[in-house]
């Protein structure tokens, strides 16, 4: 599959459509297959790199888009990156455009699993299929060329997919790479005006309508659900990102302090203008393209032997 290079969007025009999508999209008002049907149905529109190949693969049984830039890519070098969506929305082509200029970038594949998605199958449905794909590409790969990566929630369920294997005795990935994560599903989000105003994308009705749905309010606190309750000793290197105008904000920057204090390696970046998911444009918008050249950068750095 090829596609040409999307042009360049003014921010002030890329803020106005993603505060559309949001209001179209992400409402917790809707049923969530109408969210689903819009949502997938924008994702139309984010054009890929010349010479981008997509194939379908079943991995352990989960479905997965496996992205590659023609001719640029090293098959031993996989990113595994899980989409977001609140557990509840989103697909592979999601975070398709992101895949896609990260694989031109890093000469890595990357491998987008369609995990499944609650209220149909709440936790711990995702996390398993996480496991699954993992360990899969694991039995097939040398140590040192994986690197897990997620966005929004995919970056909530990529970090309890590590601590799920540290915990476990078993051999990490090379590094993990989180774009706005979502790290506590029971933090209050209503209690900060400034992001609840700021923030054009995210409401804290939606996302407290996401949790209810992954997780019963009991579980909350579990290290697997909100993996920023966890101890973060013993993790691979991170590379966190985030913008600094929404909701999840906090959670990208609580977890870089605490990962660092543990003597993880972290490098933490924000754009402080910058919306939710804003990574996720590349092509399009010069921070996501930024934030794509620092995480092709981070792949290089933490897979090199």
């Amino acid at each position: 599959m090829t596609a040409r290079r999307a042009p360049r969007v003014p921010p002030a025009v890329m803020r106005l459509g993603v505060r559309q999508l949001g209001a179209r999209c992400l409402d917790p008002a809707l049923p969530w297959q109408v969210q689903r049907k819009r949502l997938h149905q924008l994702g139309r529109a984010f054009l890929l790199p010349r010479g981008t190949t997509i194939a379908e693969r079943a991995i352990a049984g989960v479905r997965a888009e496996v992205v590659s830039a023609q001719g640029r890519t090293d098959p031993g070098l996989t990113v595994i990156h899980f989409h977001g969506g609140g557990y509840c929305v989103g697909s592979a082509r999601t975070a398709r455009s992101w895949a896609a200029h990260l694989s031109a970038a890093a000469g890595c594949r990357v491998v987008l699993p369609e995990y499944r998605l609650a209220p149909e199958h709440p936790y711990p449905a995702a996390l398993d299929d996480a496991q699954a794909v993992m360990k899969a590409l694991s039995a097939q790969a040398q140590p040192g060329s994986i690197v897990v990566s997620g966005d929004s929630a995919g970056g909530g369920l990529a970090m309890a997919l590590l601590l799920h294997m540290r915990d476990e005795g078993q051999p990490l990935p090379a590094g993990c790479v989180l774009l706005s994560p979502w790290l506590d599903l029971g933090r209050d989000r209503r209690a900060d005006h400034g992001l609840v105003r700021a923030d054009i994308l995210l409401s804290p009705e939606w996302l407290d309508a996401c949790a209810r749905a992954y997780a019963d309010p009991s579980a909350w606190a579990d290290a697997f659900v909100s993996p920023l309750r966890a101890a973060h000793s013993g993790l691979p290197p991170l590379l966190i990102q985030a913008g600094g105008r929404e909701l999840l904000a906090p959670d990208a920057a609580l977890l870089a302090a605490s990962a660092s204090a543990a003597g993880v390696d972290v490098t933490y970046t924000s754009w402080p203008p910058m919306w939710h998911d804003f990574a996720l444009q590349p092509g399009m918008l010069a921070a996501a393209d930024s934030a794509l050249a620092q995480a092709a950068w981070f792949i290089g750095k933490a897979t090199t032997v």
